[in-house]
């Protein structure tokens, strides 16, 4: 019952993460105009992964999708990268581990099967959070290093005053739904490896075998065992063959009739 319990709920925080980590990438406040010195303005600006948004007083809101590729920054290219990877590794995992359920039965599948595949989509799990992290991270790192060499520019003139007027962006909604929905899925996929253990068959205990004799007609002589060390005469092994002892090399020196057969 643990074991399902922790398969249901590792499944359960991997879907809501995915949900989240699929929302973060397709919202467009990844980053937004920071207006703590001008905070009456008429036009509100935004950017998220795909376009760029105005937003102006008035309720009127134009977005602008970025019609390049190359000519985006390397960095940004490489968030939409993780998120992409992140959510495509998350639906494999949820795939998996729909499968893998204690609680379904599919033809013959035995619990060892079902373990291996809980333990695939908690480590797919895993790798789809550590991406959606670390891709909110590295944005948010770009937008904090911009942010400061923006004021450093503004700042520059003596005595502090402001000499130009440029536009600072700061953390968008997106960034922190990325974060809680990478380590949602991060969590679930740790589940997911823990409720492997509870599935993984007990290989301690070892099965007996029992082994019987090859013919009916052998039988055996009383007695006890009697060991040889190896440096003294040779005794010749016997074979017992219905209730009669023979050397093998009598047996070989009288023929039997069964031999010309």
């Amino acid at each position: 019952m643990a074991t399902t319990t922790c398969q249901v709920v590792g499944l359960l925080l991997s879907l809501l993460g995915l949900a989240g980590c699929i929302a973060a990438t397709v919202m467009d406040m990844w980053s937004t105009q920071d207006l703590y010195d001008n905070p009456v303005t008429s036009v509100f600006q935004y950017e998220g992964l795909w376009r760029s948004c105005v937003q102006q007083s008035s309720g009127f809101t134009e977005c602008r999708p970025y019609f390049t590729i190359l000519g985006l920054p390397a960095m940004l290219q490489a968030v939409r990268a993780l998120m992409i990877v992140g959510i495509v590794l998350g639906v494999f995992g949820i795939l998996v581990s729909v499968f893998a359920l204690k609680c379904i039965r599919i033809g013959s599948m035995d619990d060892s099967a079902k373990a291996k595949m809980t333990l695939t989509s908690g480590i797919l799990f895993i790798v789809s959070g550590v991406c959606a992290i670390i891709g909110v991270s590295v944005f948010a790192n770009m937008l904090v290093t911009n942010f400061w060499m923006s004021t450093a520019n503004m700042y520059s003139g003596m005595g502090g005053m402001v000499q130009t007027v440029q536009t600072r962006y700061t953390f968008g909604a997106a960034l922190f739904v990325g974060w809680v929905a990478g380590g949602l899925t991060l969590i679930g996929g740790v589940m997911m490896c823990i409720a492997c253990r509870g599935l993984t068959p007990d290989e301690s205990n070892f099965k007996a075998v029992s082994y019987h004799a090859s013919g009916q007609n052998v039988a055996y002589k009383p007695g006890g065992f009697k060991a040889s060390t190896g440096f003294g005469s040779n005794v010749r092994n016997k074979k017992i063959y219905d209730a009669g002892a023979r050397t093998e090399d009598d047996e070989q020196s009288h023929p039997t009739k069964f031999d010309y057969v």
